[in-house]
């Protein structure tokens, strides 16, 4: 439920098709890396002008500090309805902005009341409200029951994937389907009807999906989400869903509803399922780690850690418009500038960590932009590393020789999303 993750009512490919590819691509050789794009430009300053393919100039952040000092402060806003972010604007649009900086006019919102409930895309006080509600659902008694479910969970598709052994596909075989029940059952929808948000998110997220195919998707998610919270009102359960229906004060609208469940849902299992499946072939291309991983029952809080920071699958898809101009880092961004957080490079800051290209899951846990900064720091922060911490304990627990089916530059990457990971990840065991 990462706030980073792009919701599906805004163009999640306008990033990918305006920013440089080679900002973008990982490579098959070394896939956990960033971009060597991203690598090139070390040395050239944590906060660097970028230029986009609509003729725009925006500012790419590479630097730890300086991409929490963004994401903390309000001069920066997450708003794209109300402000004009560069990744998301035609060239015609871009024409438009620099003329009207040129006659010195200054930046100002879009006059635009927001009936929405997309909160990642939200400024205090609107996020701020939507937030608190959602806060109050994740109570701590569903929080400490998440763990012992979660382990059920997983044993229930390892004894599956195991009695159909040797060899699986781990995307769908465990990875997905982890993240993807248990938000269901937080949310309240029937597993039985995953595959029709699963398989919308998808092409959402799918930079080669067209407008059209984006738009029928968009569309059955919103279809589907709207008969789920007709069900809730009518019959609630203890569930999330339920809660924010029953318990919101001024209650809710049903579009609001429907929103909030739309990014959740999403959210919910998009990022946790390539975090598993990228994390296991990590792990599996360096087997010392692994080993270090599974000495005890404490190395693998830390190894968690060290995973969502070397990894960092949310590419490039954190953007932020300076409402003000403000200077970050020794570099000017001009009032109406958008700003791009480079999270894969900037969680490898040398300044922050040391030897940051080097996987190492005994590392003193430091900090990381896996899950945001400031006032939209993953809500479900927590949700995730349970998932994690059980996924990756259970399922080098069960198969202890767990191995590659295939030869690893065969693995197919997700370098056509804007979530990283793997497409599928074949392995065998016995």
């Amino acid at each position: 439920m990462n706030e980073t993750a792009p919701a599906p009512t805004d163009s999640p490919t306008a990033l990918r098709s305006l920013v440089p590819e080679d900002l973008l691509q990982r490579e098959p050789a070394c896939p956990f890396d960033p971009a060597p794009g991203l690598a090139a430009r070390r040395g050239g300053g944590a906060v660097q002008p970028v230029d986009l393919r609509n003729g725009a100039r925006a500012f790419l952040v590479t630097g730890f500090d300086e991409a929490r000092a963004v994401l903390a402060d309000a001069r920066f806003s997450a708003d794209r309805v109300r402000y004009k972010d560069a990744t998301k604007l035609s060239t015609e649009e871009v024409a438009q902005l620099e003329a009207a900086a040129g006659r010195g006019e200054p930046v100002r919102p879009a006059d635009v009341e927001r009936h929405d409930a997309m909160f990642i895309f939200m400024d205090p006080p609107e996020h701020t409200r939507i937030r608190r509600l959602l806060q109050g659902q994740f109570t701590v008694r569903r929080m400490r029951a998440l763990e012992e479910r979660m382990t059920e969970i997983a044993t229930e598709h390892l004894d599956a994937m195991l009695a159909r052994g040797p060899g699986a596909d781990l995307v769908p075989s465990y990875a997905l389907p982890l993240p993807s029940q248990m938000i269901c059952e937080l949310l309240g929808v029937d597993y039985a009807d995953r595959q029709t948000f699963q398989d919308n998110t998808s092409v959402g997220l799918n930079a080669n999906s067209s407008e059209a195919e984006r738009g029928r998707a968009l569309g059955e998610l919103y279809s589907f989400l709207s008969g789920l919270v007709a069900h809730k009102k009518a019959r609630p359960g203890d569930d999330l869903l339920s809660g924010l229906i029953h318990e919101s004060d001024p209650p809710l609208p049903d579009n609001q509803l429907i929103d909030i469940s739309l990014v959740l849902l999403g959210a919910g299992h998009e990022t946790t399922a390539n975090m598993l499946a990228l994390g296991a072939f990590a792990l599996l291309r360096n087997p010392d780690q692994l080993a270090a991983m599974t000495t005890g029952p404490d190395t693998i809080d830390t190894a968690v850690e060290e995973l969502l920071r070397y990894l960092s699958i949310i590419q490039l898809g954190v953007t932020r418009v300076a409402t003000e101009t403000v200077d970050v880092g020794g570099t000017e961004i001009p009032a109406g500038a958008t700003v791009i957080i480079a999270v894969p490079e900037a969680n490898r800051d040398q300044r922050t960590v040391d030897d940051g290209d080097t996987l190492d899951v005994r590392r003193e846990r430091v900090p990381h932009l896996a899950f945001g900064h400031g006032v939209h720091q993953c809500i479900g922060s927590q949700l995730a590393r349970v998932e994690m911490t059980v996924g990756f304990r259970e399922l080098f627990r069960r198969i202890p020789d767990l191995r590659l089916a295939v030869p690893p530059e065969q693995v197919p990457l997700r370098n056509d999303m804007l979530i990283f990971g793997v497409h599928s990840l074949p392995v065998t065991w016995g």
